[in-house]
Order: structure tokens, then C-alpha cells, then sequence
């Protein structure tokens, strides 16, 4: 048998990746995060399959699930919101079942921020605006932050932000960016993306708390921090500049029947 880690993506049912949907729909154990994954991806399971909720569950339970499984010769879809290996907390499960020599592999998902981003239209690696992004949280109740990984760190970095688990932390964050990004940098707080009652608020880091409490947000929500979606003055990249060359696009060669198309 074989444990499959599988990102469901953001929400959006029909944004699972085709694997993924394929092994939750012959795997006679699914077990899924309730809270973030929706039905309709679990409903896919196969009749009679054994579809477990483990979002009231903690890790022992999980694993203790999964050595069942393992004993009766079963597939496990281990399904997670967003993609697995962002805040997914599937090393630690991995790492028991490495302990228990239980095979498993990983299938990738759309992550929360790719999806805002799909949805609000933008690109977050603009040229000369921006060439990074940062996928990052704030300490708050669960483990503290890395010593270097801290956001008076990385806001130096001026980078596009993606910041999870933090609609709580919003002063922090604002003072801590200011002094980097300017307080009328603009910020995106993106709620529930790509599912039916998801919510984009456009607003500052200076204002940003106000639309927050305005929309009663308290759980859920991804803030994105950066340039990229604010002005539209930007240049064309280099990708498909006419007189750029590049290995396949020689500019001023003649073309042979070699050359790549």
C-alpha cells in the first residue's frame, strides 16, 4: 500500500490537479482536512471507502488511522488544502511513517497565493518591481518564527509577501513594513480564496486593520503585501522583446531548419 499526500489546492473544487483526483477516487481510505478541504473533492472516494475527518483528530490518531490501513493492504488519500508542502504540517506525519517504514508519496496543489493572484488578475513578479516572493507567517500561538525568518527581516527584502496566518497580527505587520514598504503600500486581504463566499479587500498597510475589522475577517485570509498590485507603470519584460535574442529567438539569424521553433 501507499500513503498519498494530495494538495485539494484553495478551495475551488475543480482546482485539484488531475492526479490527485484520480488516487482520492480508487484509494479505499481517504483521510482529509475538513476545515480547509471541501466535500465535493471527498465525495470522489469510492463507495464503501472509509472517509475520515481529521481536523478533531490529532497526530496519533491520524498515523493510527494510517497503520490500520497499512495492515489491511490499503491506499490512503491523505488529502490537505493548498499544496502540501506549504503549512501543511505533513513532514511530521512523514516522519512516522518513515519510523514505520509505510510508503507514501506527494502530489503538489495550487497554493493559496498562486490562486489570489490567478484571481485578482496580477502577476507577482513584475520587472523592476518585483523578482521575489515571499511565502511567510508571524509568530503567534503556534511555533515561534526562525531567528533569521523574522518579518523585520524579510521586509527588507521590499519582496511581494504572501503572509499566512496572521489576520490577527495585522499592527505588527504594519509597523514592521512601514518603515520598509511605505504605508501606502498596497496590500491585498484575500479571504477564502477561489470559494464561493471568498473576498478580496484592496487597501494600505496603513488602513488595512480598518477594512479587516470593517469585514469582520478573523480567520482564513492570506495578506499580500507588495508593489505589484498597485500601479500598472511597468516594462515589458525581455521574454518577448523583438530585439532581444535569447536560445530560441536569434535575432537578425537567419532561421534554419534546424532551429527550434
Amino acid at each position: 500500500m501507499t500513503v498519498y499526500f494530495i494538495g485539494a489546492g484553495p478551495g475551488a473544487p475543480d482546482l485539484i490537479t488531475v492526479r490527485g483526483l484520480r488516487l482520492i477516487e480508487r484509494c479505499p481510505v481517504c483521510l482529509y482536512a475538513g476545515s480547509l478541504v471541501p466535500e465535493e473533492i471527498v465525495h470522489a472516494a469510492p463507495e464503501g471507502a472509509i472517509v475520515r475527518d481529521t481536523a478533531p483528530m490529532h497526530l496519533d490518531e491520524i498515523i493510527a488511522e494510517i497503520v490500520a490501513a497499512h495492515g489491511r493492504g490499503q491506499d490512503v488519500a491523505r488529502v490537505h488544502s493548498g499544496d502540501p508542502s506549504i503549512y501543511g504540517a505533513t513532514a511530521e506525519q512523514m516522519r512516522r511513517l518513515d519510523a514505520l517504514e509505510i510508503p507514501y508519496d506527494v502530489v503538489p496543489g495550487v497554493p493559496a497565493f498562486a490562486a489570489t493572484a490567478a484571481r485578482l488578475k496580477t502577476e507577482l513578479t513584475l520587472p523592476e518591481i518585483a523578482q521575489t516572493v515571499i511565502v511567510t507567517r508571524t509568530g503567534m500561538k503556534a511555533s515561534s518564527m526562525p531567528e533569521f525568518e523574522t518579518l523585520e527581516i524579510l521586509g527588507k527584502s521590499r519582496a511581494t509577501l504572501a503572509i499566512h496566518l496572521s489576520i490577527r497580527n495585522l499592527p505588527h505587520i504594519r509597523d514592521t513594513l512601514t518603515p520598509y514598504y511605505g504605508e501606502d503600500c498596497p496590500v491585498v486581504i484575500a479571504y477564502r480564496a477561489t470559494w464561493p463566499d471568498e473576498l478580496f479587500l484592496r487597501t494600505t498597510l496603513k488602513d488595512m486593520q480598518g477594512a479587516v475589522r470593517e469585514a469582520k475577517i478573523t480567520r482564513t485570509a492570506l495578506i499580500m503585501v507588495g508593489k505589484v498590485f498597485g500601479s500598472a507603470e511597468f516594462r515589458d519584460s525581455d521574454l518577448y522583446n523583438s530585439e532581444f535574442s535569447h536560445v530560441l529567438r536569434n535575432v537578425g539569424k537567419k532561421k534554419r531548419r534546424s532551429d527550434p521553433v
